[in-house]
């Protein structure tokens, strides 16, 4: 399969998450990711914008009665960073998920911004 966008951890908290699941949730994440990485359009079963923070999208992941989800941005288009994840248990998502969430996504792009700073001073 062809990907259509490559899909990147930043830092170690999807990692941190990712191990603390069950292999049968582990693999069912692989799939979400896969299909976020090879459809030209994810459905919204798979990937959706978080209202109260642009640019900021979760992937959801269902097995059974369980739910997880991944926060994850898009940086230059096809490029997909994956944060934090969490195991969901209300109908509502946590706003401190979302927040921390939306802190790293800054952190992310401050980083950048200072990488291509220090990149032009040489």
């Amino acid at each position: 399969m062809d990907k259509v966008r490559e899909v990147i951890a930043y830092q170690d908290h999807f990692e941190n998450f990712l191990k603390k699941q069950t292999e049968k949730v582990q693999n069912k994440i692989y799939k979400v990711i896969e299909a976020i990485e090879t459809l030209e359009r994810v459905p919204e079963t798979y990937l959706k914008p978080i209202k109260t923070k642009k640019g900021l999208y979760e992937a959801r992941v269902q097995l059974g009665s369980n739910i997880w989800r991944v926060f994850c941005f898009f940086d230059e288009g096809k490029l997909v960073i994956l944060l934090n994840g969490f195991q969901k248990k209300t109908q509502k998502t946590p706003s401190k998920e979302i927040e921390k969430a939306a802190k790293l996504m800054d952190e992310y792009y401050r980083e950048k911004e200072f990488e291509k700073l220090k990149g032009k001073k040489r």
